[in-house]
């Protein structure tokens, strides 16, 4: 499941980088994402928005296996 969520962030991470910032996968155990935020996606007021409603809706959108993304 891991290359799977790396090419979900793959397809995620242009939209990212344009405004400065970018996304690292941690780790995937038993469902759950774990991501780090980078650059100004580390500091953004709107990080936990981006991270439910952007990473973590498309995840779960395009592998249904995932229950959770978690930055840490």
């Amino acid at each position: 499941m891991k290359e799977q969520v790396e090419e979900v962030l793959g397809k995620i991470r242009p939209l990212l980088l344009r405004d400065g910032g970018d996304v690292e996968l941690i780790s995937v155990e038993d469902g759950v994402v774990k991501v780090r935020l980078k650059g100004a996606c580390g500091g953004c007021p709107m990080a936990a928005m981006t991270l439910k409603r952007g990473i973590e809706a498309r995840l779960k959108e395009e592998i249904p296996e995932v229950k959770e993304v978690v930055s840490i």
